[in-house]
C-alpha cells in the first residue's frame, strides 16, 4: 500500500503526464481527477503498479454513463516489466517446458486492472502510435479462448493489426496493456 509521500510523488508524475498530453483528455481537469483519486487508495496502488511496471498510465477519457475516469497504459511500447507472459493461467499450466514467469490475466488481476479490449486498444491508437516495436495481449473473446487462442495487437505500416496466437505462447516483445477505471 502506498504512503502519503508515495501518493504525492505519483500524483506529480500523473499530473505532469496529463499536462504534457492534453490531446488525450481535452475536456478534463486534473484537479477533479486527483480529488477523486484521493478517495480510492486501492486505485492509487493500482496506478503505482502500472507506473512501476513501465505502463506510463494516463487519463484517456471519462465514461459518461458511470462517471469513471479511464486510465490506460500509454507507454510507447508494451510495458517493459509486463512482457514475456503467456495469456492466462490455463495457458501457463498447459506449457510443459520453458514456462514464462507469469501470465497476463493473473498479473492484471493482481494489479487491480483489466487487460485492454480490442475496442479500447483501437481507441488508444487514435491518441498516438503505440506498440510500433512490441505487441500487447488483448482481452480475448471466450469463443477464441475456448479453442486455445488469444488475441494481441500492434501498430505497423501505419495500421493497427489484431492477430491471434496460441494462448500459451510468449515473446520478449509481447506484454499487455491495462485500463483502470476510477
Amino acid at each position: 500500500m502506498a504512503t502519503k509521500n508515495t501518493n504525492e510523488a505519483l500524483f506529480q508524475i500523473l499530473e505532469d503526464r496529463f499536462n504534457a498530453n492534453m490531446h488525450r483528455h481535452e475536456n478534463l481537469k486534473w484537479k477533479e481527477i486527483q480529488e477523486k483519486l484521493t478517495k480510492y487508495q486501492k486505485k492509487c496502488d493500482s496506478l503505482l503498479q502500472m507506473e512501476e511496471s513501465g505502463g506510463e498510465p494516463d487519463v484517456v477519457g471519462m465514461n459518461s454513463k458511470t462517471g469513471e475516469y479511464l486510465f490506460y497504459d500509454c507507454s510507447a511500447e508494451s510495458p517493459k516489466d509486463r512482457r514475456s507472459f503467456c495469456y492466462d493461467k490455463a495457458a501457463l499450466e498447459k506449457r510443459k517446458e520453458n514456462k514464462p514467469k507469469n501470465n497476463a490475466e493473473e498479473a492484471a488481476k493482481s494489479m487491480g486492472i483489466d487487460i485492454l479490449t480490442e475496442d479500447e486498444y483501437r481507441h488508444l491508437q487514435t491518441l498516438g502510435n503505440f506498440d510500433t516495436k512490441t505487441s500487447s495481449w488483448l482481452k480475448t473473446p471466450e469463443k477464441i479462448r475456448k479453442l486455445g487462442g488469444a488475441i494481441f495487437g500492434d501498430f505497423r505500416y501505419d495500421t493497427i493489426f489484431i492477430y491471434h496466437n496460441g494462448a500459451e505462447s510468449y515473446y520478449a516483445s509481447r506484454g499487455f496493456r491495462g485500463v483502470l477505471r476510477v
